[in-house]
């Protein structure tokens, strides 16, 4: 192939990079991919159905040598080792000034390691978080792009034209430096976490406090998806439970086991919330969620061995209403918790975060997009330094609204055994939060007690130690 004008090169052609590729090339932009595979070379080649637009090779040579200058490379694979495997056989092929993407869910520490090293080689490299699934690559995902902002102005046109649109506006943004895309994408993840918890709770407590069947869930849950609850999150939940199953009579969603895989993401974001001393307690439990599901040979030899207590009866049409109260509220605390990471993570590396575009280009296009998220954007907008959503004046009311069944709710959970960790923890979370005293006083006097651990005090100021007992 002699021709150098492909004006985005991709590596990766599974599902997600096939889709990106072909979405690329609708938007005008003639687009080049690689892959190890042949299959997959010659799927995208047949689907495309153009080859001057749309073009694919398992050589790597002639990949790099289809591409015009500055070549701009976008990786969709596999976080880990292999990104740095797929960097390194690029590297020899490559001139001064090229770009390297990485669009996959690497962590951020390895995305400022790569970008430095490349750098080193005058060679572009930023991450850029993608959003959105296998149909939002086709059809328009959420793109976070940060690093080096002088390479991702040669990308942008592309990215914007890709990208999901919210009323016009594309939902892709340059983000800050170094590893900010990668970063906003973990915490991204770790919200989606959340809110996939929240929302099965809450079906969980529906179906067996209510015994809701699986048409009045989708019916439940398609209602909400017109309120404000609107997102994706609650609209695929209600497409679910009438999905059914080719090899029973049953629903889909009652076949499936209750083990929930993950891919780490959720868990790198409560790691570093930790190291940052943020807390996302809702995160948190999600991730560990996550954990105890797989435990089930356990869980099903402990529920032979504990009696639980009987279900407590309620009218469905109080219990939904309850109940769409507290994922509306819970929905809000999983992006304070966020958010308010992303606020502490952007002056703790640098990286100058703009909350309100943040909020703005998850809108459309990815896993964690709602109504919702107009809100959001708008109490940052107004005001910049804003550091934690429950302090916005234009949520209080929303969320003070919501409370007495939200703690109705989870007494009630409790009360008929049925877990509902993810919303007690935002409850918590928030009555912690909004709590001018707590009794950490208590956690400082038993440190100081048996470690000399030391003390601040109400009324002067200075450090101070008691020899207890003494």
């Amino acid at each position: 192939m002699e021709q150098k004008d492909f004006d985005f090169g991709l590596v990766g052609l599974g599902v997600m990079g096939r889709n990106f590729i072909l979405n690329v090339a609708d938007n005008k932009f003639k687009a080049f991919g690689y892959d190890l595979d042949p299959e997959k070379v010659s799927a995208l080649i047949e689907e495309g159905g153009n080859p001057d637009q749309v073009n694919a090779t398992s050589d790597l040579s002639t990949f790099v040598g289809a591409l015009s200058t500055p070549r701009k490379i976008m990786l969709l694979v596999p976080a880990g080792k292999i990104v740095d495997q797929v960097i390194e056989s690029l590297l020899p092929h490559l001139d001064q000034g090229d770009i390297i993407i990485d669009g996959g869910n690497s962590f951020y520490t390895d995305t400022d390691r790569r970008e430095a090293y490349l750098k080193d080689k005058g060679l572009h490299f930023f991450g850029s978080g993608v959003s959105g699934g296998a149909k939002g690559a086709r059809r328009g995902p959420s793109i976070m792009p940060g690093g080096d902002k002088e390479a991702y102005e040669h990308v942008r046109p592309i990215f914007e034209a890709v990208a999901a649109k919210y009323k016009g506006e594309p939902c892709v943004a340059y983000l800050g430096p170094k590893s900010a895309g990668n970063y906003v994408k973990m915490v991204h993840n770790g919200i989606e976490y959340a809110m996939m918890q929240l929302t099965s709770e809450i079906y969980d407590l529906l179906k067996k406090s209510a015994d809701l069947s699986n048409d009045e869930l989708h019916e439940v849950f398609s209602s909400w998806n017109q309120g404000r609850l609107q997102s994706f999150l609650v609209e695929i939940t209600s497409e679910i439970f009438l999905q059914k199953d080719d090899l029973t009579d049953a629903r889909l969603v009652d076949m499936i086991l209750d083990k929930a895989k993950q891919k780490g993401t959720g868990k790198w974001t409560s790691q570093n919330a930790m190291d940052l001393g943020i807390p996302v307690p809702t995160i948190d439990m999600a991730v560990s969620m996550r954990e105890i599901s797989a435990l089930k040979d356990e869980r099903v030899k402990a529920d032979e061995l504990y009696d639980r207590p009987a279900v407590q009866h309620i009218e469905k049409a109080e219990l939904i209403e309850l109940a769409e109260k507290a994922l509306y509220f819970s929905f809000i605390l999983s992006y304070a918790q966020g958010l308010n990471q992303l606020a502490e993570a952007s002056k703790e590396y640098g990286y100058e975060l703009n909350m309100s575009q943040i909020a703005k280009i998850w809108r459309a296009g990815c896993i964690i997009r709602a109504g919702l998220l107009a809100d959001i954007a708008d109490a940052f907008e107004a005001n910049p330094g804003l550091t934690n959503l429950l302090l916005a004046p234009s949520f209080v009311k929303q969320v003070q609204e919501t409370l007495p069944a939200v703690r109705e709710t989870v007494a009630f959970a409790a009360k008929s055994g049925v877990p509902v960790p993810g919303l007690f923890s935002a409850l918590s979370y928030f009555d912690a939060f909004t709590s001018s005293k707590l009794p950490l006083n208590l956690i400082q006097a038993q440190r100081d007690h048996f470690g000399s651990h030391t003390y601040e005090r109400i009324d002067r100021e200075g450090i101070f130690h008691t020899e207890w007992g003494a």
